[in-house]
């Protein structure tokens, strides 16, 4: 029997660790290693066309699986295209561990063709990142960083020369057993009882959550129903918590609708559950704040606490419930739900009126009948830029729908990449790429991915023919709009000429038709839907110096985006509200 080589080394490993697909484009120093993937029968080599797709396509499925996902590059520019789903899944907290494959060893430091230092390169986008120089540091080197990647949360980069990829792997040595899964971390008693304290002094508690009360819905209902609290949520809380929530009061940020902002700016005791929420100019600051977070780094880094917890929100908040006492004062809540309400009243006009006749169409429109039509779990992926506003006013959660995208590194290109990892690990789910014209056009040579695999992915393109998220920002900072336009084809002649299902819509009566269409079509679709370039999105609370950048060139634009279903919801949580 032939020897094994540190490739195939290399492949069982990740094989043990759960891996089933390797993303990537091949090339010449990551030849043995796709070589050992070709051989087994325990993984496969998902060939795309770029390898910023091949990390995002990783980082995708590691958020749907919460298992470890991995990819690869080449030598020097291959590798380097890596780095920004790298950063993405990174910032997502999501397993993944990239190959970076590297020049001949000998050459290392000698201003090789295609040189670069991947190990020094990932440093800052990952949790480890080194370089295997020996045979003899496999299988140790990826064990630890596979260890990395999966109990830490993150990325881990293994930077693998060619020739070392090739050469004989050492003597079979005992098997380290591998981490899979990551522990529940449960708070000290002194942090629950001081928690406690905080809780029963304050008469008027709100709950901030973000993406850490993933798996905690039921306690998270449980401890605001005895405490009379309103529940706001950043973007990546909503499909955690916002469905089946009858304390709902919506979501803060530049992004944000509803009451969560007064929530959380007139209550006395503000608790921060799960929550990495970049944006502290929404935060109050005369309020005081506890925060609950497994990553201890994340603690206090946004606003100044009172009490800072370590511990996952679910763990927590099992220790925390039992010993609060219960408030019997809802005026807080009811007043919130009922400004939660109004807010959401007052908006969704936006999209009702004459909706049937508006050409271009309102994108608002769009991203609510889609919602209506989706699978009740459908895995949405959303581009950065105006899909982030449309996908959170009116993608609906309900415990088992997804809604991914860059939602922490704000990256453009993500939604298409992120859905062929999310289609590879369930065919037969429905998965929706929510693309931006821009956005698209950025990775649109992976559009070949999804027909090749024939994956069934339904790309529903919001085609403005701009960039106007960035023209936003330029309205807002009180400039004229430039270099934002797009001059675009016909996305759906160009999805039928790759061998796959387009159609490109230009009426609101065409819509429903179109969408379920692609719905119902076996294999990839685009729907290329044509949409009113000035439906733009401002958050409900702005400084006065953005209002007035913003008067000055956008008094005419559509300002307001509507709310979908989540009127609905507010209106329905109103029933609680004790009436005089």
């Amino acid at each position: 029997m032939a020897k094994q080589n540190v490739a195939e080394q290399f492949v069982d490993i990740l094989v043990r660790a759960g891996v089933t697909r390797l993303y990537g484009v091949v090339g010449d120093s990551l030849n043995p290693v796709v070589d050992a993937v070709r051989r087994s029968s325990a993984i496969d080599w998902i060939h795309v066309r770029h390898e910023e797709t091949a990390a995002f396509a990783a980082g995708a499925e590691a958020q749907i699986t919460g298992k470890l996902a991995a990819c690869a590059g080449s030598c020097g520019p291959g590798n380097l295209h890596l780095i920004n789903g790298l950063y993405d899944a990174h910032r997502s907290m999501a397993p993944v561990l990239a190959l970076a494959s590297h020049i001949p060893s000998g050459e290392i430091g000698l201003g090789y063709f295609q040189e670069t230092h991947p190990d020094r390169l990932f440093a800052e986008c990952s949790h480890y990142s080194e370089l295997i120089s020996n045979p003899k540091q496999m299988p140790r080197v990826l064990q630890t960083a596979v260890q990395h990647a999966i109990g830490l949360g993150g990325v881990s980069v293994v930077t693998l020369p060619g020739d070392i990829a090739d050469r004989p792997a050492p003597e079979k040595t005992v098997e380290t057993a591998l981490v899979t899964a990551r522990p529940t971390v449960r708070p000290g008693d002194t942090e629950i009882d001081r928690l406690v304290e905080m809780i029963d002094r304050a008469e008027k508690v709100t709950l901030f959550c973000g993406s850490g009360t993933a798996g905690a819905h039921a306690e998270v209902m449980e401890f605001a129903g005895k405490v009379k609290s309103p529940v706001g949520h950043a973007l990546r809380g909503k499909e955690w918590i916002q469905y089946d929530n009858p304390y709902d009061v919506g979501m803060s940020g530049l992004l944000g609708y509803g009451a969560a902002y007064e929530a959380t700016h007139e209550c006395d005791l503000l608790l921060l559950l799960g929550t990495d929420f970049p944006y502290n100019a929404f935060l109050p600051d005369d309020v005081r704040i506890a925060q609950v977070d497994v990553r201890p780094e994340h603690l206090g880094r946004r606003s100044k606490l009172d009490l800072a917890v370590w511990g996952d929100v679910r763990e927590t908040l099992r220790c925390l419930t039992p010993k609060v006492r219960p408030k019997d004062d809802r005026r807080f809540l009811d007043r919130m739900l009922t400004k939660h309400a109004g807010a959401l009243e007052g908006v969704v006009k936006a999209y009702t009126r004459k909706v049937e006749k508006h050409v271009p169409i309102h994108p608002e429109y769009v991203a609510s009948v889609l919602d209506e039509l989706a699978d009740d779990d459908a895995v949405f992926t959303v581009d950065t830029g105006m899909c982030n506003v449309w996908a959170a006013r009116y993608i609906s959660p309900n415990g088992r729908r997804r809604v991914i995208g860059s939602f922490s590194h704000g990256s453009m290109a993500n939604a298409l990449p992120m859905a062929i990892g999310a289609q590879f690990t369930d065919r037969g789910r429905q998965v929706v790429s929510m693309s931006g014209d821009g956005g698209f056009a950025m990775l649109m040579g992976d559009f070949l991915t999804l027909v090749q695999y024939d994956l069934p992915v339904k790309v529903v393109l919001f085609n403005n023919s701009s960039l106007s998220m960035v023209e936003l920002e330029m309205l807002v900072a009180g400039l004229p709009a430039y270099g934002t336009t797009n001059k675009n084809p016909d996305f759906a002649a160009v999805a039928r000429a790759c061998g796959a299902h387009g159609t490109r819509v230009e009426k609101p009566k065409q819509l429903a038709g179109a969408l379920k269409d692609a719905f119902a079509h076996k294999g990839p679709a685009l729907v290329d839907v044509v949409t009113d370039p000035n439906a733009l999105s401002i958050p409900p609370k702005i400084r006065a110096e953005m209002v007035t950048g913003f008067a000055l060139s956008a008094s005419k634009m559509v300002l307001d985006g509507g709310v979908g279903r989540m009127l609905q919801m507010a209106r329905s949580n109103l029933r609680n509200v004790p009436r005089p």
